[in-house]
């Protein structure tokens, strides 16, 4: 899929309504501050990105090791700043940023316990990882034997991989929650959405977040 497509896909009805639920838990449980200085690792096309660079007047940076997508997101979002670079090899010194997430971008990296050591050292105060959840009804979907389409080769994490990982990082308010139960986006979709409560750790975006 190339960068314009996969944008366009959050102006849908479903892409609307998946990104913005994700996107609220995400906000959630990151907690930005005003001002702050905040990274998106795996940024893309800037997309998250971008809803970020407009709360609370964050100071924002995407990196990403694809450099057509990175063109795309300069040229949607002038406010922040963007910077081609490896997830596993993050070029900032310790705790330059005072927040840090990712959406979906560490599934597609092979040594992504890796990534999450990365993501912690950068970090000032907090950070939040969303991640495909393979105790999912999307993961029955599009996860298994290999994945298809979008989801191809991604790895779909579980609860006990993920505090295992983080199990030796001095990190603290450990924060684990899940939406998008249904990815559908249909009215019983939403419904359930809103009364299925985040601690469900079913969904299928699986988010990750912590304090250093």
């Amino acid at each position: 899929m190339n960068p314009a497509d996969y944008d366009a896909w959050y102006d849908s009805e479903r892409g609307r309504w998946i990104g913005e639920t994700e996107y609220g838990l995400l906000v959630r449980l990151l907690g930005p501050r005003h001002g702050e200085r905040v990274l998106d690792v795996g940024c893309g096309t800037g997309w998250f990105t971008r809803r970020l660079a407009a709360h609370a007047s964050l100071k924002m940076t995407g990196v990403d090791l694809d450099l057509s997508w990175l063109k795309f997101a300069i040229q949607r979002d002038s406010s922040s700043n963007y910077v081609q670079a490896d997830a596993l090899r993050l070029p900032f010194a310790d705790e330059t940023f005072d927040c840090v997430f990712s959406v979906t971008a560490l599934c597609f990296i092979q040594d992504w316990s890796r990534a999450f050591r990365e993501i912690n050292r950068v970090t000032r105060r907090r950070f939040a990882i969303g991640l495909l959840n393979r105790s999912s009804l999307l993961w029955r979907e599009k996860g298994r034997y290999g994945g298809t389409g979008a989801y191809q080769g991604a790895h779909w994490h579980t609860e006990k991989e993920i505090r295992r990982s983080l199990a030796s990082l001095p990190i603290g308010r450990f924060e684990l929650k899940s939406a998008v139960f249904i990815p559908g986006g249909s009215r019983t979709a939403r419904l359930v959405e809103q009364l299925t409560p985040n601690a469900f750790l079913h969904g299928a975006f699986l988010v990750v977040a912590a304090e250093k």
